[in-house]
């Protein structure tokens, strides 16, 4: 079984998931971690020297590639389903977690993090709020397909292992 961790950036897809793998006696693999790891390149430098459109060919390769595997939990990256055919090969292959945020909350997430952000890089200080809630819109469609939508905020483990469990 494996277990996809949806949800905008900085939403805690990472931390949850290396949580509930240990949790479960699973694997964990990070989409964003496997590319870096592969490509010898981070997300970031890889969007500076090349374009968005090469990183989410690569991106979904990654996905498809994780889809076979077994007992393992995969944090995609935010943009992860909301691209190609990619929330349909999560749903088909796995069951999804999206881990939603209300905005203020995930702003102030986004402005804690250390890692850089390449869809976010060039967005003044005044202009995250909008830009943040124009993009949280355009993927809702996506991520409200999860087969789990919790609330990262106030969650559950606990009931959200139980409902997992129940599942697998």
């Amino acid at each position: 079984m494996v277990i996809y961790l949806i949800g905008y950036m900085a939403s805690g897809k990472s931390n949850l998931g290396q949580i509930l793998a240990e949790k479960l006696g699973y694997a964990f693999v990070d989409i964003d971690y496997l590319f870096e790891e592969r490509f010898r390149i981070s997300v970031f430098d890889f969007f500076e020297k090349y374009d968005e459109k090469g990183f989410r060919k690569i991106e979904q390769s990654l996905l498809k590639e994780t889809s076979g595997w077994h007992n393992v939990v995969v944090a995609t990256g935010g943009g992860t389903p909301c691209f190609f055919d990619n929330m349909r090969v999560i749903r088909e292959s796995g069951i999804s977690v999206y881990l939603h945020w209300e905005l203020h909350a995930l702003l102030r997430r986004l402005r804690q993090v250390k890692r850089k952000r390449p869809l976010l890089k060039d967005i003044p200080a005044a202009e995250l709020e909008t830009r943040v809630a124009l993009q949280l819109l355009q993927r809702e469609f996506y991520y409200d397909q999860a087969d789990c939508i919790v609330e990262a905020e106030n969650l559950n483990l606990d009931a959200l292992l139980e409902w997992i469990r129940q599942r697998i």
